[in-house]
């Protein structure tokens, strides 16, 4: 019981505190409220891409396995929805910046990453809605529902890690490293890269 509260409370943690340290950033004072909300929803976006993998991988207690898949699919909905609402405030406020990006061709580089991880974690949402019409075998639906979370998952990582805004660097840095550690641990856990029938 004390394991589950201090689990739930670390994760909840992880999730504020970086949105409560962009929340006092001096740089809002001269943001456009439509770009802050913009730049809010991609920090509620990495907060989700922490919960993804500790779903996927049932990891964390008290969920069975039937309220962990459930709300891995709620928790992908809503991921969509954020890069959707970060991506459209960013046109609306700025449409030639979101243009380049889309093209590739922005001086920034960070812009690239995040479109690829935009991308990226809509295949993987298409592949979740879509997976019985799709009739793919289970491991192999995985392998690639898992391959392009994980291109969602690095390249947002990258991406924000060269984002010099909003975010304070210490928290930012402190739920990347933990995105990317409940990932690489799902990963082995799960060993997904293993598509051959078990006995």
């Amino acid at each position: 019981m004390r394991r589950a509260y201090f689990a739930w409370v670390g994760l909840l943690a992880a999730l504020m505190v970086p949105l409560i340290a962009a929340a006092t950033s001096p740089l809002l004072a001269w943001r456009d409220p439509l770009y802050i909300i913009a730049g809010f929803a991609g920090i509620i976006s990495m907060g989700f891409l922490l919960m993804q993998p500790l779903l996927a991988g049932r990891d964390l207690p008290g969920l069975s396995p039937m309220a962990s898949r459930r709300l891995h699919r709620l928790i992908g909905i809503s991921l969509v929805a954020a890069i959707l609402i970060h991506v459209g405030g960013l046109w609306v406020t700025s449409p030639p910046d979101v243009v380049d990006a889309l093209l590739f061709v922005s001086p920034t580089p960070f812009s690239a990453w995040g479109v690829v991880a935009m991308w990226a974690a809509f295949g993987a949402a298409l592949l979740g809605i879509f997976r019985h019409r799709l009739n793919l075998p289970f491991r192999v639906w995985r392998l690639g529902h898992t391959g392009l979370a994980s291109v969602t998952i690095v390249g947002s990582v990258v991406h924000a890690m060269l984002i010099e805004g909003t975010m304070e660097v210490m928290t930012k840095t402190a739920l990347c490293a933990l995105v990317v550690l409940a990932w690489a641990a799902t990963l082995a856990k799960l060993r997904i890269w293993d598509i051959r029938r078990r006995n």
